[in-house]
């Protein structure tokens, strides 16, 4: 007979993958164990083999839970209401907010990608390479003069994203700046530099 789902099993998952993102942050995917996840967790190896098959599967859900929520803000900004400069504003911002708290799961996407099997790693870099497409249209929005220069356009999309993919290396958010005012500065740099920028070369 099949073991029966436990009614907080999602939960449950979630625990073991947040746990894990730290331990993954700070000794990396081959640094950190089933055993240190387990033991991190106050549970058995065995009962993280019941809810995760292998560490790789883990390693998945870590990213993929993490680079979902953002395309999914990015989402919801690209259909909302604003021009295209103003969702450039509020997408540096809602970046910058599901960054926070998830300091870990930020760091391990950006770090142990290539840890991931092939087939599991193209999903991620699909869902990546759709964050980027949403930007790269409102970018073209904003500025019309690009809007046949992709090469440039590419560009300038992964100089936003250098700009606030990186602030965990450095954010204080106990400090006197809040996220929300990084993330003003981030685009309001970005946009006000971006119709010069697009001219150089």
């Amino acid at each position: 007979m099949a073991r029966t789902q436990a009614a907080d099993y999602d939960q449950r998952r979630e625990a073991i993958t947040a746990t894990a993102a730290g331990l993954y942050a700070r000794h990396g995917f081959l640094g950190a164990s089933v055993s240190q996840i387990a033991a991190a967790c106050k549970t058995s190896k065995s009962l993280i083999y019941h809810y995760y098959p292998s560490k790789e599967d883990i390693l998945f859900d870590v990213m993929d839970l993490h680079v979902q929520s953002l395309v999914q803000a990015a989402r919801e900004i690209d259909e909302g209401a604003g021009s295209p400069r103003e969702k450039i504003a509020l997408l540096a911002r809602a970046l910058m907010d599901r960054y926070a708290g998830a300091e870990d799961q930020h760091k391990v996407l950006l770090n142990e990608l290539i840890n991931l099997p092939p087939e599991r790693r193209a999903i991620i870099v699909e869902h990546q390479r759709n964050l980027l497409d949403i930007f790269d249209r409102l970018l073209s929005e904003a500025q019309p003069g690009l809007g046949d220069d992709h090469p440039r356009r590419r560009a300038l999309t992964m100089l936003f994203f250098g700009m606030v993919n990186w602030t965990h290396t450095w954010f204080d958010p106990s400090g006197p700046l809040q996220g929300a005012t990084i993330a003003d500065m981030a685009s309001t740099m970005f946009l006000h530099g971006v119709e010069d920028a697009a001219k150089v070369g």
